[in-house]
């Protein structure tokens, strides 16, 4: 699927930061999360692996790494010369074949049967967010002080609220959570969601996973997002606040803050020498 929102700030240059912070909980022995990201190519990637033994870590550890691997040189070569839908077909192209690779690992390897991960990946691109997700791993927008969740969980209790049986408030207490229709490494085929949005400045996105969505609702996130403190206390309540309610899983969160100042910063950092 591949959707497009209104694309009326193209000739904004944006600078974008990034923070990301990943804990194993309070129930977990290990950490089957997985996160990425290259502030020189504009490329954020998070994912939550699944699966016994350690083959959920493996999972998402292939998933960010080989999807970073991937387009990273189309990103590197290309930079902005590349048009949304090229970015758009270019992840979807890459979480296809990572699917099919831990598909093919699962297959061989007795040990690592039946894993799986979610992922989201974010390319940003000038005033462009192109983003793809496969499962429940979500990314938000906080733009002012409204947040909005921009991705759509793949999940039977999504497909509920989507069928009207259930509303989203009674779908955030409702078992039955971990039920994902889909994932990579699941089936040979997987379907990759890929949507296009405009980035404002002051923008700050928050990719996830369920282990945060699942411990603290969007109003608790929204007043963390909405304090105005640097990235890293964010991201550090965030995860203290998961842990505080009881940490059930994992939890990773990747945060990317935007400013309008990409154009003077790059000057200033020509003339300067700085990298």
């Amino acid at each position: 699927m591949y959707g497009v929102d209104n694309l009326s700030h193209d000739n904004l240059m944006m600078q974008y930061s990034y923070y990301a912070l990943s804990d194993p909980g309070q129930v977990r022995a290990n950490n089957e999360d997985a996160f990425v990201f290259d502030d020189t190519l504009g490329l954020a990637l998070l994912a939550d692996g699944m699966g016994g033994y350690n083959a959920g870590e493996v999972a998402s550890n292939m998933a960010t790494t080989l999807i970073k691997t991937a387009l990273s040189p189309r990103l590197a070569l290309n930079g902005k010369a590349l048009a949304p839908a090229q970015i758009a077909q270019a992840i979807s192209a890459s979480v296809e074949a990572v699917n099919r690779q831990i598909l093919d690992e699962s297959i061989s390897n007795a040990d690592y049967a039946g894993m799986g991960t979610t992922v989201v990946a974010g390319v940003f691109q000038g005033a462009k967010l192109v983003l793809g997700h496969v499962g429940d791993s979500r990314c938000y927008r906080l733009r002012g002080s409204s947040l909005k969740q921009i991705t759509k969980d793949h999940s039977m209790l999504q497909e509920q609220v989507d069928a009207g049986f259930l509303t989203r408030e009674q779908a955030a207490v409702a078992p039955g959570k971990n039920l994902l229709t889909r994932a990579l490494g699941v089936e040979e085929v997987v379907k990759v969601d890929v949507h296009v949005h405009v980035v404002q400045e002051g923008d700050l996105f928050l990719m996830c996973s369920d282990g945060l969505s699942d411990m603290i609702d969007d109003s608790a996130i929204s007043v963390v997002l909405n304090g105005g403190k640097p990235l890293a206390d964010m991201a550090e309540e965030l995860v203290k606040q998961a842990n505080a309610n009881g940490g059930r899983d994992n939890v990773t969160v990747l945060l990317v803050k935007a400013s309008g100042q990409a154009e003077k910063v790059g000057l200033m950092s020509r003339l300067f020498g700085k990298q």
